[in-house]
């Protein structure tokens, strides 16, 4: 039983899987972000841009 605890307690596994979650949290947090900002320029853009064809 001290055997397989103290394998547990020394096993990494399971903290890469979740610095890997903090990592694409991250990630998926500043992607959506920009997409966000990205977006609501190029509909400015294109309005503008319409209205000055017309």
């Amino acid at each position: 039983m001290a055997k397989w605890l103290q394998n547990i307690w020394h096993d990494d596994q399971g903290q890469d899987v979740a610095e890997y979650a903090v990592m694409l949290a991250v990630i998926l947090v500043i992607v959506v972000g920009t997409i966000r900002l990205i977006g609501s320029n190029a509909n400015n853009v294109f309005s503008s841009v319409g209205s000055a064809i017309q």
